[in-house]
């Protein structure tokens, strides 16, 4: 939920929802050999309690209407509906008349073949009745006979949905490897800056520390205020800044993924001939894995909308932006480090918990918005200003800024919807520079790393704690509000016992005055040896 760095993006944490009114079909075969399979359904929860499991629920004979509308006596048959579960066409009449003529006619239970998704059913009259009665996609009928044939039964049940889901254990081995294998990785490139280079290699020595980007304590401020006028902009024009974003992942993933890839390839003694162009050249390997890195970008954007697999693409994509992010942004020091992770901390409690007690006063904002024409994509009224975006990814394009993996629980709602647990690009990132930070701090210092494995475990332990307090609370955290006290104080702790605060609170400056102050003081040893000369 804090911005994405490069991007200048929100940040979203979310935890996956409960909908009662999702349910599940189970359709199996009647006779030899045993076929079953299930299909997604809505229903009212106030009206029918389903079983947690089809184990001990009774299984009815379907019976497919679906040709008719069931909204007059001329739609049942003579021998009526003798103990069966009826599947007839959604409209043409209410469905408490439908749900009449079924019950009247010794259904078992009623469902409705809807063209147009799965409405929720909303008639209160409907609790009168003690059949169960839930809708059912249209082509998932069609599907059904398809696969299962004509003799059928079915049941319905929905499975209870636990706090915990697996999906959660997937997010924190991402997040922390990433952290981890960003700050050391980091840690490299500051070993490399040290080594002293060859004079014939001089210049590309330069040249590979000109890739590295300082933040300063001003740049930070000004990044922070970026990313807030970026998230209100995300507020009123989410529709159109998406595809925006969306191309500036593509390009950004396809590089960073180029440049974590290109550190293995260059370690390996093959497919190093060059091709010459333009007075330049280039490895023909790496020719190849930027063409494979722009496929995957590429293919990214293709298929973003699918659900079922492209989440490992976009995880992939997103690992090597943020691991190439922490790498190439370099803090010059802690206290950097602090005024960044501070106002961040900041930026993301006050636009999760504190917009929402005062955004209804722009309900009148909303509504000039809306009569120009403009399309804000959500109810705004009450909501925090991250909670818009985060709901208009239902109905328009997805930000592509998190790690998402789908629960792994099988479920109505894992059915139905394939829900993901997601954690901001920016919760990696901001953390990992800290924890960068703390790597090339110990190669400078030669502290055995103290303070990188200890940073690391902090970070571990605060999203651990963002788990718990999601689970508690039940509600989607910003992250940083436990990830930035724990990544922080460790850090400070570990300097305050080890006595080098202040070199660690200065970063690289401390070395610049150690050296200052040591000229000093041997100008004033020569000098006090010049005097006693004579």
């Amino acid at each position: 939920m804090g911005p994405t760095g490069l991007l200048g993006l929100l940040l979203l944490l979310h935890w996956p929802q409960i909908y009662a009114s999702k349910g599940i079909l189970r359709s199996v075969v009647i006779g030899d050999p045993p076929r079953a399979k299930d299909y997604c359904i809505t229903y009212n929860s106030t009206w029918t309690t389903l079983p947690p499991t089809y184990t001990n629920a009774t299984f009815y004979r379907l019976l497919n209407l679906s040709s008719v509308w069931l909204c007059s006596p001329s739609d049942v048959p003579s021998k009526g509906f003798q103990d069966m579960a009826v599947i007839v066409m959604d409209g043409n009449c209410s469905i408490l008349e439908k749900a009449i003529l079924a019950e009247n006619n010794n259904a078992k239970m009623l469902l409705l073949a809807s063209k147009e998704g799965l409405p929720a059913p909303q008639d209160s009259k409907i609790n009168q009745l003690t059949i169960p009665l839930a809708y059912v996609k249209y082509k998932d009928l069609i599907n059904m006979e398809q696969v299962l044939g004509n003799n059928i039964a079915v049941t319905l049940y929905s499975p209870t949905l636990t706090q915990f889901d697996f999906s959660l254990l997937i997010i924190f081995l991402i997040s922390v490897f990433t952290v981890a294998l960003g700050g050391y990785w980091s840690g490299l490139s500051e070993m490399e800056d040290l080594r002293p280079s060859p004079s014939e290699d001089e210049y590309e020595g330069r040249k590979k520390k000109d890739e590295n980007v300082t933040f300063t304590p001003l740049t930070v401020i000004l990044f922070v205020v970026i990313c807030c006028v970026m998230l209100l902009l995300l507020y009123f024009f989410y529709k159109w800044l998406v595809y925006v974003i969306i191309c500036v992942f593509c390009l950004a993933s396809a590089m960073s993924l180029f440049n974590c890839l290109s550190a293995l390839i260059r370690n390996i003694p093959y497919g190093r001939c060059r091709i010459s162009c333009v007075n330049k050249s280039a490895e023909v390997r790496l020719l190849f894995l930027a063409a494979f890195c722009v496929a995957v970008s590429v293919t990214w954007a293709v298929f973003r909308n699918e659900d079922r697999w492209i989440w490992i693409l976009q995880d992939i994509l997103g690992i090597a932006f943020c691991l190439n992010f922490i790498k190439t942004l370099r803090m010059p020091n802690f206290k950097a480090c602090v005024i960044l992770l501070g106002l961040l901390l900041v930026y993301d409690v006050f636009f999760v918990f504190i917009t929402p007690f005062f955004t209804k006063v722009s309900e009148q904002l909303v509504g000039i918005l809306l009569a120009s024409g403009v399309s804000v994509g959500a109810e705004k009224n009450g909501e925090s200003y991250v909670e818009v975006p985060a709901e208009s990814q239902a109905t328009y394009e997805k930000l592509p800024v998190v790690i998402r993996v789908p629960r792994l629980q099988y479920s109505a709602v894992t059915l139905c919807e394939i829900p993901m647990s997601l954690l901001g690009f920016g919760d990696i990132i901001v953390p990992g520079l800290l924890v960068a930070y703390c790597k090339r701090f110990d190669v400078r210092t030669a502290s055995s790393s103290i303070y990188y494995i200890s940073c690391t475990i902090a970070y571990a332990v605060g999203m651990v704690l963002t788990f718990i307090i999601l689970m508690v609370m039940k509600m989607g955290q910003p992250a940083l509000l436990y990830l930035v006290p724990c990544t922080l104080l460790t850090s400070s702790v570990i300097a305050w016992r080890r006595k080098e605060m202040k070199k660690f609170w200065n970063g690289g400056s401390y070395e610049i005055m150690e050296q200052t102050d040591n000229a000093v003081n041997e100008e004033n040893i020569i000098t006090g040896e010049t005097q006693e000369a004579p």
